[in-house]
């Protein structure tokens, strides 16, 4: 992912940049570890209590990460706080174009492939492309639109959610992407992160991107930003729900599922939803993945403060960069220890079922220690991932743009 897709390009004084960038790389890896949570971690049998609001936290919250992440990468890539221009512009859009293609082809062969994991490459490569437009705004500029779509991107999915499902099927039957994997209108409005929404991440971590992170008081700033985000998101929702318990009520049990009376009129090549916005009281939850408001702007404020702890917590204690060396190391290659956790769980799961005879938390300790000590080992020979290093090749002819 772009998180997947790490990028050195930095601006800062070298001292500073070096403690940014291995923060960013810590982040990456707890975006992966979340990951691999969501994916083979422990589900809790009892909605309430402090235990089942832990085991919940990766849910949605680890990939939004990701695409916050991802747009800070496309930032950085992009010129970091001053955006670049001329040749130089021309040659980072063609980079970050190339990156697109490339994630959406990768992406669309690992849907292809049959794994149960919702891949989120492909959705990637059409962020990068929907934030060409962008890469020259300012960090004010990019918080303004990534509020932009948090607002109406919800709006746009309830509002297509009573057009019917024939023009929906009509496209996928000329798209080819629809004929391999995830079809433009599922990675633009129908699918697990549709960008319509899921843009609101990228823009907001671009914003990041243009900012001196490096600077204490930045950090201070944002980390103020990050808790009011999630106040204004998960508690501002939460008190809807206190304050009005049967509209809550009405909203969960219309969001979280499809009811049979609406999946016999909506095929399932049509319209897949996680969360079904059938009713106006949906756009009032902030639930993983219901993609309303208070969910973007609440998984915004926890992406920056994750990012901003990271960023701090290695600039201020330098002994942390040793002890926390083998998660930094899978920061580094986030793509292909994402590719290759899909892998596994198509593997241990999918095909052969193994992993269903361990314990849950296991199979995640597991995903983690082993991709950790794969990744310190590869670093210790290698500057950069395996997939890191095709994409980096692929990249190289943008030094031809004139």
């Amino acid at each position: 992912m772009t998180t997947l897709l790490r990028t050195d390009v930095d601006t800062a004084s070298p001292a500073r940049s070096t403690a940014r960038i291995v923060g960013l790389d810590l982040a990456r890896a707890l975006a992966v570890f979340g990951m691999f949570y969501a994916h083979v971690g422990p589900v809790s049998e009892d909605d309430s209590g402090f235990g089942s609001w832990l085991m919940s936290l990766p849910h949605g919250r680890s990939s939004a990460l990701f695409a916050t992440l991802a747009g800070l990468a496309l930032a950085l890539l992009s010129g970091g706080a001053t955006p670049r221009t001329g040749r130089s512009g021309r040659q980072a859009l063609t980079r970050i174009v190339i990156r697109a293609a490339c994630l959406l082809a990768l992406g669309t062969a690992l849907t292809a492939w049959g794994t149960s994991v919702d891949v989120i490459l492909a959705y990637y490569g059409l962020y990068f492309l929907l934030a060409l437009p962008f890469l020259r705004l300012s960090a004010r500029s990019l918080f303004i639109a990534a509020g932009g779509f948090a607002l109406l991107g919800p709006l746009v999915l309830h509002g297509l959610w009573y057009l019917g499902s024939d023009w929906v099927a009509a496209v996928d039957r000329v798209d080819p992407f629809a004929w391999w994997g995830n079809g433009v209108l599922w990675l633009l409005f129908f699918g697990t992160y549709p960008a319509v929404t899921w843009m609101a991440y990228v823009l907001a971590g671009m914003a990041l991107g243009r900012l001196d992170l490096a600077a204490t008081a930045t950090r201070v700033r944002l980390a103020v930003a990050a808790v009011a985000a999630m106040l204004a998101g998960y508690g501002v929702s939460w008190l809807i729900g206190f304050l009005f318990p049967r509209l809550e009520a009405f909203a969960a049990s219309s969001s979280s599922s499809m009811s049979s009376e609406s999946s016999s009129e909506i095929s399932d090549e049509a319209l897949k939803y996680d969360f079904v916005p059938d009713s106006p009281s949906w756009l009032l939850v902030a639930e993983s993945h219901s993609g309303t408001t208070f969910e973007l702007v609440g998984n915004i404020g926890v992406a920056t403060a994750v990012i901003v702890a990271a960023v701090t917590l290695l600039n201020r204690f330098r002994r942390a960069r040793w002890w926390l060396a083998p998660a930094i190391a899978v920061g580094t290659m986030s793509l292909t220890a994402y590719v290759a956790h899909i892998a596994g769980v198509w593997f241990l799961l999918d095909i052969n079922e193994y992993g269903f005879a361990i314990s849950p938390w296991l199979l995640w300790g597991a995903f983690v220690v082993v991709t950790m000590l794969l990744a310190l080992t590869w670093k210790r020979f290698f500057t950069r991932g395996p997939l890191e290093y095709l994409l980096h090749a692929a990249t190289r002819v943008a030094a031809r743009v004139r």
